[in-house]
Parts: structure tokens; C-alpha cells; sequence
């Protein structure tokens, strides 16, 4: 029995996305996933791309007339979970690309050091300065221990849907899925912890070793659709930078991993 359900949600960003899915195939053990690709009617290459991939299995998911990409998003990973029938179900967006072959046995790990973890995953993947970091411990000790009041960030952070693995069986059980009126993930997170669940945010730098979640990494590689004002030329650069250092270009060149 496969471990794990990945769903994948696919919107117009062909390289990108063949990036996203070649680096999930290049280190992933095929034989533990189920890799479900829920595509909202890209109407472009990644789709022509997806229906020739014997490895994923593809939902071509209709427009909706008057939904809004953050709800189209949601109601894709709902398919997703709908068709998950394995311990563990994980989201990722296009944007996340796997560095290491250990990234399933690290999720894995972390989620069963107690059978009350719902999930793990991460709030944001990038490494903030050690001043910011000390600040925000300070403010918080601050407000929690001197002023007894609960922090600001306390009902704001959620384990976000570019990189998450939950127990599905809790997912589906105390929660309404992604599309419930609130960002991706949101309220599922809190739903779980106000049934006693533990959602464990992941040390970045640590999480970073086995995934990489390029924020805006679709205007380097699909600026045609980015707009021309999407990001700054320091973003812009930051996220050069980083593809260069995972070596985007040969896992982007290699068609062998389109294949089993």
C-alpha cells in the first residue's frame, strides 16, 4: 500500500510546473506515492504536457464562472483529498521543488513522533535574518509571559499548502477540507488543533534541505503571464540565484523523469 496521496494543483505555468514534477520524480520513490495532478483548465502547454505523463494521475478540473483563483486553488486540493486513500496526504505547489531523497522519510518522521501531530509543515520556507527571528521570540515572551495575553500571530499562522502533510484520516474526520471560505489550509489547521491536534511547524533551515519553496518563481520562468511588474529586480535575482544553486536547468532539460 502507498503511504502517501500528492496533490499537485496546475494553472498555467508549463515549465514550471515540468520543473516542480521532474524534481518530485527525480527524488521520490514512485512506489510510496500517489501523485495527483488536479489541473483548472490551464488551456495551455502544461496541460498537453500533464495528459502525457504515465506517472501522475490527471484531473482536468472545469472553469468555474466567477470563482476566484485563491477559491479555484482550494477546490482543486479538495479533489485531491477526495481521491487520497493513504495514511498521509501532502500539498505542494508548482513552486516547490524537492533538493533531497529524504524528504518523505523527514515528513514522515516528524509526523509520527506522535500519534496527536495532524500535520507538519511550515508558515513561510524563507530563512528571516537572526534579528528578526530573536525579535519576534522577544515580543513574544513579551506579550505571553509578562502580559498574559496571547500573541498577535497566535490564530494568524497555519501550515500553508506549498509544502504540508497531514493524517488524512484526521483531515478528513474534523475538518471541511481547503474551501471552506478562508485561505488554503487555514482553517483546517485550526479546525485540527481545536480538536486537540498538534500542527508542527517545521524548522526552516532544516526543511530547506529537502525542499525548496520559490515564491514567485513562475516571472523567471513564465514572464509572459507574471506581469511586468511582479517582484523587484533583488526578488528577481534571489530567485535566479536559488534555481541556479539546485540546478534547475538539468532537472528542467532531463525528459527521462517524465517516465517511470
Amino acid at each position: 500500500m502507498k503511504a502517501v496521496t500528492i496533490a499537485v494543483v496546475n494553472y498555467q505555468t508549463p515549465d514550471l510546473t515540468r520543473l516542480c514534477l521532474r524534481s518530485l520524480h527525480k527524488f521520490t520513490n514512485l512506489e510510496r506515492v500517489r501523485v495527483v495532478v488536479i489541473d483548472n483548465n490551464s488551456k495551455d502547454d502544461s496541460i498537453d504536457y500533464l495528459r502525457n505523463l504515465d506517472w501522475i494521475e490527471l484531473v482536468e478540473r472545469p472553469s468555474v464562472p466567477g470563482e476566484t483563483p485563491p477559491e479555484s486553488h482550494s477546490r482543486a486540493l479538495d479533489i485531491g483529498l477526495g481521491k487520497a486513500d493513504t495514511p498521509y496526504f501532502f500539498v505542494m505547489h508548482t513552486d516547490t521543488l524537492m533538493v533531497h531523497d529524504g524528504w518523505l522519510d523527514y515528513l514522515i518522521g516528524e509526523i509520527e513522533k506522535n500519534d496527536r501531530i495532524a500535520g507538519v509543515g511550515s508558515w513561510k520556507m524563507e530563512i528571516e535574518s537572526p534579528i528578526k527571528t530573536i525579535g519576534q521570540k522577544i515580543e513574544t515572551f513579551v506579550r505571553e509571559k509578562i502580559l498574559q495575553r496571547k500573541s498577535r500571530r497566535h490564530r494568524s499562522q497555519y501550515l500553508r499548502s506549498h509544502g504540508a502533510l497531514y493524517r488524512t484520516a484526521l483531515l478528513k474526520e474534523h475538518t471541511s477540507g481547503f474551501c471552506d471560505g478562508d485561505t488554503a489550509g487555514k482553517s483546517a489547521h485550526f479546525r485540527l488543533t481545536d480538536a486537540g491536534f498538534t500542527m508542527r511547524f517545521l524548522p526552516v533551515r532544516i526543511l530547506n534541505r529537502y525542499m525548496r519553496h520559490l515564491n514567485h518563481a513562475t516571472m523567471i520562468l513564465n514572464p509572459e503571464i507574471s506581469g511586468r511588474n511582479t517582484g523587484t529586480p533583488k526578488a528577481r535575482k534571489r530567485i535566479q540565484e536559488e534555481l541556479n544553486n539546485i540546478g534547475f536547468k538539468e532537472i528542467l532539460n532531463d525528459d527521462k523523469l517524465d517516465k517511470i
